[in-house]
């Protein structure tokens, strides 16, 4: 069963940091993710109401896609935040490479534990 990210996708540094990194998991682990839908997509209902398993990827400790997925009535599978994992948030600076790798990683750590 693979997991439908859904990313914070703000504005904000760790907003961009989670719409890229999704996409860059979506592209290199294919089989374990389907989808990647931003938090404020049209299509996040439909996306999250059609998901094997749900990951959502936050930026900050604001949550703001736990509280979109929450607020359609649907919990979870997995929840990652950015700067939970050391990732510092830059006002609107673009990513950087290495917190991209830095938050991938953290993901693939999770859905692995997820599979335990």
């Amino acid at each position: 069963m693979a997991f439908t990210v859904v990313a914070c996708s703000g504005i904000s540094s760790t907003g961009k940091l989670t719409a890229q990194t999704g996409t860059a998991l979506l592209h290199r682990c294919g089989g374990q993710i389907e989808a990647c839908v931003g938090a404020r997509a049209a299509a996040l209902e439909d996306a999250v109401r059609h998901a094997d398993r749900i990951l959502i990827l936050d930026g900050c400790e604001d949550c703001c896609g736990m509280k979109k997925v929450r607020a359609l009535g649907v919990e979870p599978d997995l929840h990652v935040v950015a700067t939970a994992c050391g990732i510092k948030k830059r006002g609107m600076d673009d990513p950087q490479y290495a917190e991209i790798e830095c938050l991938a990683a953290a993901v693939r750590a999770a859905m692995g534990e997820c599979r335990k």
